[in-house]
């Protein structure tokens, strides 16, 4: 885990502990949840719950959550909110939104997913630059938007295109499975994992036998990404049945 990072959850946790409340950190990569998750779990009565706003994003804060609130009580919209954004005259992509806020200077870690829907995109974001962002987005790309807030309960989940497939592996590895899944020998597999080329819940991973569960996200750069989504029974040669979702 980078200083920076652990430095500040050392902080955020302390201060949770000491003045019985509810700290967070920014919009955290998938990367950095898990590095915090783990610093988490290697912690006394740290209770941590991450949350983006919906249960579909990737980006998600920090909760450290008090003695007396649990993570099933804990509402997000105190914390985060969210931003309608209708284009007019054009479709503007996910790259269009995010370049449009970063350029009003907002930090990347100040807003989370970006969701586009055709000619609509939703933005979660903390509340302290909600207000810039309903005044000044007003242009992305070519095309004029319009911006209103939304109740996060009110933001549709996103629509993933995925291709499922189903398949077996000897063992529950990560050479196996990510071969599988991207139609690859183990043995190529095996390669690209040793170069690098390969992340297994968004951190690079050089381990051909680092063991997968279902739920684990592997990409291989220039090949995709996609999701063990289930893990099955024995087949009669002995092999692990496995479902996975490549994402489109």
């Amino acid at each position: 885990m980078e200083k920076e990072l652990e430095k500040r959850i050392e902080e955020l946790a302390a201060r949770c502990e000491n003045h019985s409340l509810v700290t967070s950190t920014g919009f955290l990569t998938i990367a950095e949840q898990a590095e915090v998750s783990a610093w988490a779990r290697r912690q006394a009565d740290v209770k941590l719950h991450l949350d983006g706003g919906h249960t579909a994003c990737e980006r998600k804060c920090a909760f450290f959550l008090p003695y007396y609130l649990e993570a099933a009580g804990f509402d997000p919209s105190e914390y985060i909110h969210a931003i309608e954004a209708t284009a007019y005259f054009g479709q503007p992509g996910h790259r269009d939104y995010m370049g449009a806020a970063l350029g009003l200077g907002v930090r990347r870690e100040w807003v989370g997913d970006f969701w586009v829907q055709e000619d609509t995109a939703y933005i979660f974001c903390l509340p302290s630059v909600e207000k810039l962002l309903l005044e000044e987005l007003t242009q992305v790309g070519r095309c004029t938007v319009k911006t209103a807030p939304v109740a996060l309960a009110d933001v549709p989940a996103p629509e993933r295109k995925v291709r499922k497939m189903t398949f077996t592996v000897k063992s529950l590895r990560l050479d196996a499975v990510a071969g599988n899944m991207f139609s690859l020998s183990r043995t190529a597999a095996a390669e690209l994992i040793r170069a690098g080329a390969v992340t297994l819940n968004y951190v690079q991973c050089l381990h051909v036998d680092a063991p997968i569960s279902q739920g684990d996200v592997i990409s291989i750069h220039g090949r995709g990404k996609g999701a063990v989504t289930a893990i099955g029974g024995q087949s009669r040669k002995d092999r692990t049945f496995l479902e996975a979702e490549i994402y489109l």
